[in-house]
């Protein structure tokens, strides 16, 4: 892969984790119970948004792990164990962060009735999301796994 397009990629996942970690701080002040709350009230009185920020650590650990795989593929290395060892690490995440949203639906059957369809239209793309990553994750782990043990028996047969 060309240096130049690792590069993009990469940009483009930073700008993603920019994204999201703005939307989680800006979103919080402008939903409509917290309109007029004061910072604290908002942050420390939400269980539900510690929760979230709380499930927010696999996801930024995914995008700091494609950013390394992307790395990889950038230096020639991505048929490294250390590439297997970001997708394994991916894939996990995803699974973690299916693990939170099926917890947090705790959290939605507490809360208001008007608040369930749309809590559970977001519940189902974010649950399909990570189901496809998660997918696509450990294939693409195999696939490099088993590149890389062919790597290391022709290193050893040369």
């Amino acid at each position: 892969m060309k240096r130049s397009s690792t590069i993009f990629l990469q940009i483009v996942v930073v700008l993603i984790g920019i994204g999201a970690l703005a939307v989680m701080l800006w979103e919080p002040h402008v939903e409509g119970r917290n309109a007029h709350a004061t910072p604290f009230e908002i942050y420390f009185k939400d269980p539900f948004l510690a929760y979230a920020y709380l499930a927010s650590i696999p996801f930024f650990v995914a995008l700091y792990q494609a950013f390394k795989v992307l790395g990889y593929a950038g230096q020639n290395k991505v048929f490294s164990q250390a590439a297997v060892n970001a997708l394994r690490t991916i894939k996990f995440c995803a699974i973690a962060i299916i693990g939170f949203v099926v917890v947090s639906v705790i959290f939605l059957l507490r809360g208001d009735p008007e608040d369930r369809p749309p809590g559970v239209v977001m519940r189902v793309v974010l649950t399909f999301g990570s189901i496809v990553i998660a997918t696509a994750a450990a294939m693409f782990e195999r696939v490099l796994q088993n590149a890389v043990d062919m790597k290391s028996e022709n290193d050893l047969t040369v």
